[in-house]
């Protein structure tokens, strides 16, 4: 079929999980930037878990003065930063994934992204003027607004994509996740280095320059559903409504609670999820300090190659969507199998190269190509348990989600 109402919404879905991961990951690489890592490590010895400051000409991430940021703070502070947005991420997303069932998921998450970006823009003011408190106080929020972006985009998802394409297009949509990763990672590099206002400022100006940008154009040519669009095509719309068996309509019984508490299925889900942000979240929050201080790279081949892995496990996720798609619809695989092998491909995979990376030691190349594979095969998820929900419920997907 030629290009219809679904799919522009899907490209804007795709755009919209790509700005979400630009405002979780850019911090990772501004915070090397912002830190004075010459004054840190003249208050600690060296640890016994870095790389010696060997001499790798231009890539060498040693401590010279005149590259260090104007923060001295510890490596423990610097945590406390990296994670205060996933506080705020996390308390939002149950509340905005049930709200998105009641009331439409449309909005919330264009608003909720919109809040992301705009308090983008104040967190330069808030570390030079309020120092880490208030810095940490900044990026909460913007977990507060980021927390409905998964949960609605699921919930749109089931009231647009018919079941027979929603492993290739949940694969595209989710993968937008890696492409903001693979853009936010080596521009914020970029920006650290040759940026206006010092450098590391750009980074957030500029992104959220571009998310308050997205959010204006979701919310003015988006819509909830269908149904509810002005100028979609009418073969279009009854294509949806029929693969959908009525779930495309705004009218939605009450959730189930109780069945959705019995489901063994949803319990494989909740746990594969898990285990699954648990690694991620720490891996593309941590990359980008473990390359500066331990494997010593410098600020921009460390943001290049911290994107390494990512754009690995964009161009495998799409892959392996199409390729489920065509088990299914060939009939040579049922909806179960299908979901456990592309599962088990993207996490058996990585955990395996994990292991197998923390006895690569100091070896650079080789550290960061175990990584990049690993990473690159977690791209199963997204034909696995991540798309699940919508083969078990599509009515209650983005509530299953959140």
């Amino acid at each position: 079929q030629r290009f219809g109402s679904r799919h522009y919404v899907v490209f804007m879905l795709f755009l919209g999980m790509a700005n979400a991961y630009v405002m979780r990951t850019n911090m990772s690489v501004a915070i090397v930037a912002m830190v004075n890592q010459t004054a840190i490590e003249k208050e600690s010895e060296l640890l016994d878990d870095e790389c010696p400051d060997t001499d790798y000409g231009e890539d060498s991430g040693g401590s010279n003065p005149a590259d260090d940021g104007e923060f001295v703070w510890s490596t423990s502070m610097q945590g406390y930063i990296l994670s205060s947005f996933f506080y705020g991420y996390v308390i939002t997303q149950i509340p905005f994934g049930l709200l998105a069932k009641r009331y439409g998921a449309m909005r919330f998450l264009g608003w909720g992204m919109l809040i992301n970006s705009v308090f983008a823009f104040v967190v330069p003011v808030a570390a030079r003027n309020g120092g880490a408190g208030w810095l940490i106080a900044v990026r909460f929020i913007q977990g507060l607004g980021e927390g409905p972006i998964v949960p609605c985009t699921h919930a749109m998802l089931a009231k647009w994509i018919p079941p027979n394409e929603r492993s290739r297009v949940g694969s595209i949509v989710y993968s937008g996740a890696q492409f903001g990763t693979v853009i936010s990672m080596p521009l914020s590099g970029l920006l650290a280095d040759h940026g206006f206002d010092g450098g590391w400022p750009s980074i957030f100006y500029v992104f959220g320059i571009i998310g308050t940008v997205w959010s204006v154009a979701f919310l003015w040519t988006c819509y909830e559903d269908p149904v509810t669009h002005p100028s979609i095509r009418e073969d279009e719309k009854k294509y949806i409504q029929q693969s959908l068996w009525g779930n495309a309509s705004v009218h939605i019984p009450p959730i189930p609670w109780t069945s959705i508490a019995k489901s063994l299925p949803f319990y494989a889900i909740l746990l594969a999820h898990l285990g699954q942000n648990y690694g991620y979240e720490t891996l593309m929050t941590e990359l980008p300090t473990y390359m500066k201080q331990v494997l010593r790279f410098s600020i921009k081949t460390n943001g290049v190659l911290s994107a390494l892995p990512y754009l690995a496990m964009w161009l495998f996720s799409i892959v392996v969507g199409w390729v489920a798609d065509w088990m299914l619809t060939s009939g040579r695989v049922n909806h179960t199998w299908t979901r456990k092998i592309s599962n088990s491909i993207g996490q058996y995979g990585p955990a395996i190269a994990l292991i197998v990376a923390s006895y690569t030691g100091c070896s650079r190349a080789l550290t960061v190509a175990i990584l990049t594979i690993g990473v690159g095969l977690n791209g199963g998820i997204y034909a696995g348990f991540k798309i699940n929900h919508l083969d078990l419920t599509p009515r209650y997907a983005g509530v299953l989600m959140a």
